[in-house]
C-alpha cells in the first residue's frame, strides 16, 4: 500500500497519521497534527527523507519514546500531553533547536515567552536529558518572566504552619519539608519512604525538574515532622497534586492573615527556603548552588536582592542631625 494518510479518531489519537510504504519503506507514524495540510507537508517530507535515505529506521527512539521512560522514572508529567501529540513519533535526533521554536510557537502561540519556556523548552529538554541527548536550547528572549520573588517571613510561616496543623497534620508536615529542604512540590509528593533515612537527614530525589537526581539535607524540623507520618505506604505523602491541595493552602494562609499571591502556591515556599539560607545561614549565591537546589548560578542569583550587602551597610556611617545621632546612640 503506498503512504497514505488517516484521519484522527475520536478517543484514540487526535492527529493525522502516515501507513503504507514507499521505496520498499514501511511507515506507520502520527504526523503530530490535527490539520489535513500540514499532515499532507509531513507525508511529503517521509517521502524525501526515505528519498534522500534519512527516514528512521525501526528500532530508532522517538520522542514518544523518550516521554515514555521519562514519566515511567517519575518525571513531571505536567504540560507533556501537548508535546507528545506534537512530536509523537519524532526520533530524536531530528529535534533540535528550530523544531522546539517551533513547537513552542505552534503550541502556544498567544502565550508569553515565560510560558513557553516553562511549558515547551524546560520539559522538552528534561525529557531529552533523560534519553541521552543534551541540546543547549537557546531559550525565547523574555523567558524569565517576572524577576520579583515573594517569600514568607518567619513569623509569616509559623502562623500559616498554625493554621495548616488544625486542618491537617499530615499537610503540615509537607509544608515544613517544602520550606526547610527547598524541595518542589512535585518532587515531595513522589518521594518515598525507600528513599528516606530519617535517622541521617537524608532523602534521595530520583528525578528532579532538570533530569538530575539529587541528595537533599533534612534538617531536625523536617525530620521531626516525618517521623510521626504513616510508614507502611510507599509513599511519603498521601497527598496528590489537586486543586483541593492547593485550596488547603489557600485556606491555611487566609486563616493566618498571610497574604499569598495565587500563582505562587506552594512555590512560595522554595523561596522562602533559598531567602531564609540567605538571610540567616549566610548562604552567598555560589552556597545555594552548591546545595544542588539550583543547577547554576544564574538560577540561584535572583535571591541577591535579599539581602543588605555589607556595602550598603555603609550608610550607617554617614553623618545625620545631632538630634537623631543622639537618639541613635543612646
Amino acid at each position: 500500500m503506498p503512504l497514505r494518510l488517516f484521519p484522527p479518531k475520536a478517543g484514540r489519537t487526535p492527529n493525522w497519521r502516515v501507513r503504507g510504504t514507499y521505496l520498499g519503506q514501511h511507515v506507520n507514524r502520527s504526523t503530530g497534527t490535527r490539520k489535513r495540510a500540514v499532515a499532507v507537508q509531513a507525508l511529503r517530507k517521509i517521502e524525501r527523507e526515505i528519498e534522500s535515505g534519512e527516514f528512521s529506521q525501526r528500532g530508532e527512539a522517538t520522542f514518544a519514546d523518550a516521554a515514555l521512560a521519562y514519566m515511567q522514572a517519575g518525571g513531571e508529567r505536567r504540560y507533556i500531553k501537548k508535546l507528545l501529540e506534537y512530536f509523537g513519533d519524532v526520533r530524536l535526533s531530528r529535534i533540535d533547536q528550530q523544531a522546539i521554536d517551533a513547537a513552542a510557537l505552534t503550541l502556544y502561540p498567544s502565550a508569553t515567552p515565560a510560558t513557553r519556556n516553562r511549558q515547551v523548552y524546560t520539559v522538552a529538554s528534561a525529557i531529552l536529558r533523560r534519553a541521552g541527548f543534551r541540546l543547549d536550547l537557546r531559550r525565547p528572549i523574555g523567558a524569565g518572566g517576572e524577576q520579583r520573588i515573594i517569600w514568607l517571613w518567619p513569623e509569616q510561616f509559623f502562623a500559616l504552619l498554625a493554621e495548616a496543623e488544625k486542618i491537617d497534620q499530615e499537610f503540615a508536615a509537607l509544608l515544613t519539608v517544602l520550606c526547610y529542604t527547598g524541595l518542589r512540590l512535585s518532587e515531595a509528593l513522589r518521594l518515598t519512604w525507600n528513599e528516606i533515612r530519617l535517622d541521617e537527614g537524608y532523602a534521595y530525589v530520583p528525578v528532579t525538574k532538570n533530569a538530575d537526581p539529587r541528595g537533599v539535607f533534612l534538617p531536625p524540623v523536617a525530620v521531626a515532622a516525618l517521623a510521626n507520618l504513616n510508614k507502611d505506604r510507599e509513599r511519603v505523602f498521601r497527598f496528590a497534586r489537586s486543586r483541593h491541595l492547593y485550596h488547603r493552602l489557600a485556606l491555611s494562609a487566609a486563616r493566618a492573615g498571610v497574604d499569598l499571591p495565587e500563582r505562587h502556591g506552594f512555590h512560595i515556599l522554595r523561596h522562602t527556603y533559598a531567602t531564609w539560607l540567605r538571610r540567616f545561614a549566610g548562604l552567598d549565591t555560589r552556597g545555594l548552588v552548591a546545595t544542588g537546589a539550583w543547577k547554576d548560578r544564574r538560577s540561584a542569583e535572583r535571591y541577591e536582592h535579599t539581602i543588605v550587602t555589607e556595602e550598603a551597610r555603609k550608610a550607617a556611617l554617614l553623618p545625620t542631625p545631632t538630634g537623631a545621632r543622639s537618639v541613635r546612640e543612646g
